[in-house]
């Protein structure tokens, strides 16, 4: 049996790759990631214009009606480019209101309503942070919360692990190393009115399934960018890509890298038609890429030796993404552990 991306997937992936090198050049990165609000508006307007609001809408409710390993091939490309992007807190959404919420979902398609993403309280709670319901009412603060700058609404969890959906409160921004997203803290001060949503195990495994997508695609970057500059830059009168150490670490990466596609595209297959494997397959995915997405980060800045940490390369900002992505939704520890729990190794107490 081949297992490999469809016609239409490998067209949706190559005009989106097409589209990201015209649009978010490095430069353009630079200039969001120093807050240019114009730059960051024009990014938006271009990504929201090839319709990436609907693709994991129904087609009922207007949208594509495409499924996560669909998500996950845009996920891969956004991260190729570092770019940010609303998509993933649009399609965890989309995927948490399939089943209800259906008034939300055209306008999500739309674009008229603009989703952001607090879903600290399913993975690993902060302290100081904590957001619980009384009567419809929500209180308390998340922490990370994912595309919340700009949005209408947010998807958010509780203490409990409920999920409900609220009118976006009051925020403001929490600083992380990677400067191509704003994370942001967000503040419910009892009088929050929320739609409470079914309980999905499935909504924080497409979230960490689209967030190992992300690490995947700047990964990738970065070994690309290692390979370039090994075949280019000279030492000794020689290319350093003909050195064996580097051909080593070059492979290495490699190695490392072109089985992940295959788990990411597994685990989506898998959550995608329903296997019982899905839920545990997206939660390793995450862990395994932020792991091997953390290698090849440090080892394509080896590669570049004293280039790798100058802006002018630019490394750092591919750098910086995977090292939040490692921690956004649970550690790999965490969705280890919580590996575990789904497959019935772990007593929960």
């Amino acid at each position: 049996m081949e297992f490999a991306l469809s016609e239409d997937q490998r067209m949706l992936q190559d005009s989106l790759n097409g589209f990201l090198k015209d649009a978010a050049p490095l430069d353009t990165i630079r200039k969001i990631a120093t807050v240019d609000e114009a730059a960051g508006a024009a990014l938006a307007s271009g990504l929201d214009g090839l319709g990436l609001a609907g693709l994991h809408v129904p087609e009922a409710q207007g949208g594509l009606g495409l499924g996560l390993l669909d998500a996950c091939v845009v996920q891969e490309a956004l991260g190729n480019a570092i770019a940010p992007s609303r998509f993933l807190a649009t399609t965890v959404t989309a995927h948490a209101m399939r089943h209800a919420g259906e008034d939300f979902l055209p306008g999500i398609a739309s674009g008229d309503i603009r989703m952001g993403l607090a879903l600290t309280e399913l993975s690993s709670r902060r302290d100081g942070a904590g957001v619980t319901m009384q009567k419809d009412k929500v209180s308390g603060k998340s922490l990370l919360a994912v595309s919340a700058v700009g949005s209408t609404h947010l998807l958010a969890a509780d203490v409990d692990g409920r999920l409900h959906v609220v009118e976006t409160p009051g925020l403001s921004v929490m600083q992380t190393i990677d400067r191509t997203r704003i994370f942001s803290e967000v503040q419910y001060d009892g009088d929050t009115s929320a739609m409470a949503l079914t309980p999905d195990d499935e909504v924080l495994a497409a979230a960490r399934l689209l967030v190992a997508a992300d690490t995947l695609g700047a990964a990738q970057a970065m070994l690309d960018k290692a390979v370039a500059y090994a075949a280019e830059r000279q030492q000794f009168g020689r290319v350093i890509g003909s050195f064996q150490a580097v051909k080593h670490m070059c492979a290495e990466m490699a190695a490392r890298l072109e089985p992940s596609r295959a788990l990411v595209w597994h685990a989506a297959h898998a959550v995608d038609t329903g296997e019982p494997e899905g839920l545990v397959m997206a939660t390793l995915a995450k862990a395994h890429l932020a792991e091997a997405g953390t290698f090849i980060a440090r080892t394509a800045t080896e590669v570049h030796g004293g280039m790798g940490f100058t802006d002018l390369v630019g490394l750092h900002y591919w750098f910086k993404r995977i090292g939040v992505n490692r921690q956004l939704f649970g550690s790999p520890e965490q969705c280890r552990l919580d590996a575990a729990r789904l497959q019935g190794w772990l007593q929960t107490a």
